[in-house]
């Protein structure tokens, strides 16, 4: 059950890596972009899962009367998936800047503004 969370939530975290791969165009792709973009990948995946088993562990279930035991153990899978989609989606957005900082192109000699 501790990585029910990130299981179900892994086909769209897939599709998020896809297209931080394959976003932008524009961008010239040598060989360290490449290595680059693979390590934020699996950084972001590594990431997502601790923190995602991280908040599986902190999550305390408690008995509420009337509507059963453990009725509030839904929180034990929505915040483990909630912190491993917040953290996936940090590590990408900030490795996305800093690939488009290393990598830009300048203007200059283009011709074009």
């Amino acid at each position: 059950m501790r990585f029910l969370a990130i299981l179900l939530l892994a086909p769209w975290l897939l599709v998020l890596a896809w297209a931080y791969w394959a976003y932008p165009k524009s961008l010239p792709r040598p060989a360290a972009r490449r290595v680059f973009d693979a390590m934020a990948i699996v950084l972001a995946a590594v990431v997502a899962v601790a923190l995602s088993l991280m908040a599986f562990d902190a999550v305390q279930v408690r008995q509420v009367g009337v509507f059963g035991p453990e009725s509030g153990s839904i929180w034990k899978q929505v915040m483990p998936a909630l912190y491993g989609y917040f953290s996936f989606m940090a590590v990408l957005a900030l490795a996305l800047w800093f690939r488009w900082m290393l990598w830009r192109r300048t203007g200059s000699g283009s011709g074009s503004e």
